[in-house]
């Protein structure tokens, strides 16, 4: 096999190994993740999958980065043709709604699930998920001064804590839809939003 031919190989298999790894980790954590689990689950060989990672940290790490790649895929880039502020915002919020209720990754959201397993556990892995966090949570606050810039909002609306309120909001839908295998509290979600950022201009 030539040089190239291995590079593909082995981008393919850390594709399929990260794929796996997704899926595994929005159920059961990330601390569920194994080289000899997703080897044996893919048929693959353990020193193959081993040396593309190297440790369990780096797997957790590589699958972190990988389901940020899908999140910005479903969620935030097909937003970005919108105009920014309030039909951004709307349209962040229906794609992260249509991303956990579909059910991109089959535990709903993957850094609702992965976000509690370590928010007390300080290191790298958690440092990668509060990054993120405070980036999605920057993203809306940001959206939200922007409407409230072109009077979309109250001029006396704090957007620190509205971007908190409409966080909370899709996230409580997240996990009551998947206690309760529910849909309706998308819908109950949409209208919380509606009250907090009035109609969608999407619309």
């Amino acid at each position: 096999m030539t040089t190239d031919g291995r590079v593909l190989k082995g981008n393919e298999t850390r594709r399929l190994v990260l794929g796996q790894a997704m899926r595994i980790a929005s159920v059961e954590g990330l601390a569920a993740l194994s080289i000899g689990r997703l080897a044996g689950e893919l048929e693959l060989s353990k020193s193959g999958v081993f040396a593309l990672f190297g440790s369990k940290e780096e797997l957790q790490l590589a699958t972190v980065r990988a389901a940020e790649r899908v999140y910005h895929d479903r969620v935030i880039a097909p937003a970005l043709d919108r105009p920014e502020g309030a039909a951004r915002l709307w349209a962040l919020a229906e794609n992260w709604l249509a991303y956990s209720r579909t059910r991109v990754f089959p535990g709903g959201c993957f850094f609702y699930a992965v976000g509690a397993e370590f928010d007390a556990q300080p290191g790298r892995v958690r440092d990668a998920l509060a990054e993120g966090s405070n980036a999605w949570h920057a993203l809306i606050a940001g959206q939200l001064a922007a409407a409230r810039a072109a009077d979309r909002l109250g001029a006396d609306e704090e957007v620190e804590q509205l971007a908190f309120e409409v966080v909370a909001v899709l996230e409580y839908a997240n996990a009551m839809s998947l206690l309760h295998d529910d849909a309706s509290p998308y819908d109950r979600a949409r209208t919380a939003l509606r009250r907090l950022l009035g109609a969608d201009p999407n619309d």
